[in-house]
């Protein structure tokens, strides 16, 4: 595929993407930008590409740009506020956003970008850092059909599996926010049982392998539970971003007059790690809330 593909956040998640793309799928990976401007200059050196200062630059070097940042404010900062924006002589360029934002700053940018010429898209991810580098995401995808029409090579080489999701900008992100919401809710009712089974004094591999053989079971108790019990919290996705999310759908819930009371609760456990130091730990960190004797668990 011909098409030069620009980055804009190369976190740990928009690195490994574009590593990808270029070293194991031979796209061009024309520009690259990041707040961070020496690790931008860094992955542009390993990558062969080139880094810019401005985000119209990257505009005008590339033709399918592909955002992964941290919020919606910041996804407002590139696209909608300030001289300097991706927007800028834009038309016909085609934006793929793959972070996890709230559906209505996915509605925002995609009417602008229709306004300025260009078509976006978004295209949330449900994987881990591991599945970007080896490009094996999970991707939800809604927004513009032409564009999907367009990128879907692009989109299957970063993926082990597509779903388009119809009803326009704001979709995917709105199946995102469900999905990260009830994994949330999984990961805190993991810890919670698994630090009650900690002060009943339980084997805890034992008491994995009953709750993988009951309806105790779930793709948490896969991936989490042994990073939970050897209090190993490297970071995949951290309880900050755990909390965002759950607050996605804490906002969803309330346009709708729904209440969600565990995932209320999961966000306040998720908002506590962050108020306490703990947000860059991985959500498998909140059992440090839950297990007898770690943080601050006797006030829990």
């Amino acid at each position: 595929m011909s098409t030069r593909i620009g980055f804009v956040g190369v976190g740990r998640m928009g690195a490994n993407m574009a590593r990808h793309l270029k070293l194991d799928c031979q796209y061009q990976v024309s520009a690259i930008y990041d707040i961070n401007r020496d690790f931008a200059a860094e992955l542009a050196s390993e990558l062969e590409s080139q880094a810019y200062e401005s985000l119209s630059e990257v505009t005008a070097n590339a033709d399918a740009i592909i955002t992964v940042v941290t919020d919606d404010a910041a996804m407002r900062a590139i696209f909608l506020e300030g001289d300097d924006t991706l927007l800028a002589n834009s038309s016909g360029k085609i934006f793929i956003n793959c972070a996890t934002l709230s559906p209505a700053i996915h509605r925002e940018v995609s009417a602008a970008a229709e306004n300025a010429g260009a078509q976006a898209l978004e295209a949330c991810m449900a994987s881990s850092i591991s599945h970007a580098r080896e490009g094996q995401l999970y991707l939800m995808v809604s927004g513009d059909g032409g564009a999907f029409d367009t990128t879907r090579s692009l989109l299957e080489d970063l993926s082990v599996k597509l779903r388009f999701i119809e009803g326009g900008a704001g979709r995917a992100s709105e199946v995102k926010a469900l999905v990260n919401m009830v994994m949330n809710i999984n990961t805190a009712g993991l810890a919670e049982g698994l630090g009650l089974a900690q002060a009943l004094g339980h084997d805890l591999e034992m008491i994995c392998e009953v709750f993988s053989q009951t309806g105790a079971n779930s793709r948490v108790l896969e991936t989490d539970s042994e990073d939970m019990i050897a209090r190993d919290h490297e970071c995949w996705f951290s309880a900050s971003h755990a909390a965002k999310d759950s607050g996605i759908a804490q906002g969803l819930a309330a346009e709708k007059g729904i209440s969600l009371p565990l995932n209320d609760a999961t966000k306040a456990q998720y908002d506590k790690m962050t108020a306490e130091g703990l947000g860059e730990l991985d959500k498998s960190g909140i059992t440090e809330l839950t297990f007898p004797g770690r943080h601050n668990s006797a006030d829990t």
